[in-house]
């Protein structure tokens, strides 16, 4: 495996949820695109879930299956949840602004960006998440220089257990 690759194990939703915190750590302050694979149900949202919380927000975090985007105004960053499932063309995301969406302070995790192909810009980290048995496989590659940085700073919050 390459420096811009990592797989993990995920045994639980509370291991899925812990990722995502660990990633929140590691994402820092700034500008962030994250892209987020997996089939219904791999843990998308709930990963999402421990990125926000560990970023701050107490709230509940929903999947925005229907309004394709829920805005976090966090402390150090504005976090930006986007759910694509239900876009008919990649065309729409114009008609939503994304534009406004991906400025250098916001972070953007999208689910589901297959949708948006051709639109979306490249992601700084690309995330699958992969049913196995007795839990997930997460597979991250790194595609900029700040994904790479990110993969770094995740392999020694592993590493330190």
């Amino acid at each position: 495996m390459s420096m811009t690759e990592l797989e993990l194990m995920l045994a639980d939703s509370a291991a899925t949820e812990a990722l995502g915190a660990d990633l929140a750590v590691c994402a820092g302050d700034g500008g962030l695109l994250v892209f987020l694979h997996g089939n219904l149900g791999a843990g998308k949202t709930t990963l999402v879930r421990g990125y926000l919380h560990r970023r701050g927000h107490r709230g509940a975090v929903k999947s925005p299956t229907y309004t394709l985007v829920e805005p976090y105004e966090l402390a150090g960053a504005t976090v930006y949840h986007f759910d694509l499932y239900r876009l008919g063309h990649p065309e729409e995301l114009e008609f939503l602004g994304i534009r406004d969406y991906l400025d250098a302070a916001a972070q953007c995790l999208v689910e589901w960006p297959e949708q948006g192909r051709g639109v979306l810009p490249a992601a700084d980290l690309e995330l699958t998440l992969d049913y196995r048995a007795g839990g997930r496989l997460a597979r991250l590659a790194a595609v900029t220089a700040r994904g790479i940085a990110m993969l770094d700073c995740l392999r020694s919050r592993v590493a330190e257990g």
